[in-house]
């Protein structure tokens, strides 16, 4: 029984199950590297509207937690403040982690710190459309590839 199915049987509420959903991802597959659970946390027609991202689908999220792992092989993403309401999740989180890849410029072995903000879609318990700003400019200053950077 698929995680989503169990909560259901629990008597979880929408928002619980949302939150439940998105948390997972963000801890098993963009913290953990995990990207089998992009297929069991997003739904099979995810739009994604974060820029940068190769494919505007699950392999674009899949190939974001890759290319984030490559970066940083030590990133941890913690989810900082949550609100749920309806069918959307609006997320703070913290990324964190050394620049240790072979990519933009590196490795420098320079630490980042930054805010990541999110708004997810629901479907039945899977996120369907998903919005993310992650702190972009201040990453690539404490990396040193900006001017005014570490």
């Amino acid at each position: 029984m698929a995680a989503t199915e169990t909560a259901l049987a629990v008597g979880q509420g929408t928002e619980e199950i949302n939150l439940a959903a998105f948390r997972r991802l963000i801890d098993e597959g963009f913290s953990g590297g995990d990207v089998s659970v992009v297929d069991e946390t997003c739904a099979p027609g995810l739009v994604e509207h974060q820029d940068g991202l190769a494919q505007p689908n699950r392999d674009g999220v899949k190939g974001a937690i890759t290319f984030l792992h490559r970066l940083s092989p030590d990133i941890r993403i913690t989810v900082e403040d949550t609100v749920a309401q309806g069918d959307k999740v609006w997320a703070r989180l913290r990324s964190r982690g050394t620049h240790g890849g072979d990519i933009l410029g590196g490795p420098t072995g320079k630490a980042f710190d930054i805010t990541v903000m999110d708004v997810a879609r629901f479907e039945a318990g899977r996120i369907i459309e998903h919005w993310g700003v992650p702190d972009r400019f201040t990453q690539m200053q404490q990396l040193g590839l900006l001017p005014g950077g570490a």
